[in-house]
């Protein structure tokens, strides 16, 4: 249920009107948005009189919320939530790129490739620390000392920093070392993580399972914005379908439906939905098109001897030439790629 209060109202009679709400059992979520406050109710609606609300001093308007995904849905928050990262702005008229290897392998590896997506025009730098992997006996990744290294080269070269974190026990290490949470696509749905990365402050970029519809999506999203989170973004990287030609299918139709559905920026990973180095780049560039806030792509000074995705890498050459060509289709839906202010 979302309380729109009045315009100018009192501050006095939006703090009644909570704690009105909390005492009925309902968890309130407070939005302010161009001088307009509405307070998001969650919990069991079932015995609420609708019209008690209605009627408290200073609420203009009650409206409930049909979808499971409360906080997560258009009707909670109808403008668009921008995800702020140092000097990056997620989910405005620019689209923000994440470029990196997908696995940390040495400071010299992350040194040479945060060099050339920076130089690209990517604002934030992708690195895997702690690497899910099929089998136990690939490379599993730095852990601390990976994000560490991230965080000394991306401070660098003034660049953000994503990595993905496992288990609870990953959320209050990355903290220290990252700017942006990633919750991989294996993890979707490990609630107990879910609500972890919810008690942070930082933002959380959150995969889609390969085989997650977009309704248990949402609601995976909706543990992290129940638990205090705000900042969270939905990054599609590809679903698993019969086809086997590509790593996955890249289901660009929910690009859209998602800027319908939810108000939460929208990421597109196409390096791991497609796992071909050459599908790459026309699929970063209808990503573009199809509407995505941001884009997540795989960057190594040597793709050829990555300990982890190398076939899906772009090398540094490759990485500037699709820069190039995004700035043109995005353009052709009036937006540009690159850096943004976030002030």
């Amino acid at each position: 249920m979302v309380v729109v209060m009045a315009p100018g109202v009192d501050e006095a009679q939006v703090e009644e009107v909570s704690t009105r709400l909390r005492l009925m059992g309902l968890q309130v979520h407070r939005t302010d948005s161009r001088g307009r406050i509405t307070l998001g109710a969650v919990g069991d609606l079932g015995a609420l009189d609708v019209d008690d609300v209605r009627h408290l001093p200073g609420v203009q308007d009650v409206v409930r919320i049909s979808v499971p995904y409360k906080l997560a849905s258009r009707a909670f928050r109808s403008e668009s939530t921008l995800v702020r990262v140092k000097d990056t702005v997620i989910g405005g008229p620019h689209i923000a790129v994440m470029a990196g290897p997908c696995a940390v392998e040495s400071e010299e590896q992350v040194e040479q490739t945060a060099v050339a997506v920076a130089r690209a025009g990517a604002t934030i730098l992708r690195g895997g620390a702690f690497k899910p992997r099929t089998s136990p006996y690939t490379f599993q990744g730095l852990g601390e000392e990976g994000m560490k290294i991230l965080r000394r080269v991306a401070d660098r070269h003034g660049l953000a920093v994503v990595s993905e974190v496992m288990d609870t026990s990953h959320v209050a290490i990355a903290e220290r070392w990252v700017d942006i949470l990633q919750v991989g696509a294996r993890n979707m749905q490990n609630f107990a993580l879910l609500r972890e990365v919810g008690k942070t402050r930082k933002p959380v970029l959150l995969k889609r399972g390969m085989s997650g519809t977009i309704e248990e999506w949402l609601m995976a999203a909706e543990y992290v914005l129940a638990g205090g989170n705000h900042q969270v973004m939905l990054c599609e990287r590809g679903i698993r379908t019969f086809e086997t030609a590509m790593r996955n299918t890249l289901d660009l139709s929910c690009v859209p439906l998602l800027h319908q559905l939810t108000h939460l920026p929208v990421v597109v990973d196409p390096s791991h939905a497609v796992g071909v180095r050459d599908k790459v780049p026309p699929m970063a560039l209808a990503a573009v098109a199809a509407g995505a806030d941001a884009l997540l792509i795989e960057v190594h000074p040597h793709p050829e001897k990555a300990l982890s995705d190398g076939a899906q890498s772009l090398d540094p050459v490759m990485f500037e030439d699709l820069m190039r060509r995004m700035q043109g289709v995005a353009l052709a839906v009036d937006r540009t790629i690159g850096p943004s202010s976030a002030s």
